[in-house]
């Protein structure tokens, strides 16, 4: 009787498990593969402030480019600790040289490695979607 009852509540929840979600967006209503829109950024905009604690700093520069793989990251090129002197560019900072238990790795973190995953490139356009953010900082003054 248990091996019935265990077959029948397995049937049960595949069927519970393989049922579409219900949703008012349809497949084909959710566009494929859109390029993001280049724009001319802003020319050498300095030091961005951000905008929370704990921002990653932002690019003041074109990435458009930048060529950031496995095998190459050309934002090391002028970032990286023996050339940031010579470039003036903002140096890595030592927390990409450290492993996820705070031990130094030879080069780059592999986990910091793709440096354009956190640090954005800035522009001034219209946001796509308009809101009413403010920024901790500007709300605080600073």
């Amino acid at each position: 009787m248990r091996k019935y009852l265990t077959l029948i509540l397995a049937a049960f929840a595949g069927f519970a498990v393989a049922e579409e979600p219900s949703s008012s967006l349809t497949m084909e209503q959710i566009p494929e593969n859109i390029a993001p829109a280049y724009t001319n950024p802003q020319k050498d905009a300095g030091n961005i402030p951000t905008t929370f604690p704990f921002q990653p700093p932002l690019v003041p520069h074109s990435v458009r480019g930048l060529q950031v793989t496995k095998n190459a990251n050309q934002c090391l090129s002028c970032h990286s600790p023996e050339v940031s002197p010579t470039t003036g560019a903002p140096r890595v900072p030592e927390s990409h040289f450290l492993d996820r238990d705070g031990k130094p790795t030879e080069g780059t973190s592999p986990r910091r490695y793709f440096c354009l995953q956190c640090h954005v490139q800035q522009t001034d356009v219209n946001p796509i979607i308009q809101n009413k953010f403010e920024s901790i900082r500007a709300k605080q003054g600073k």
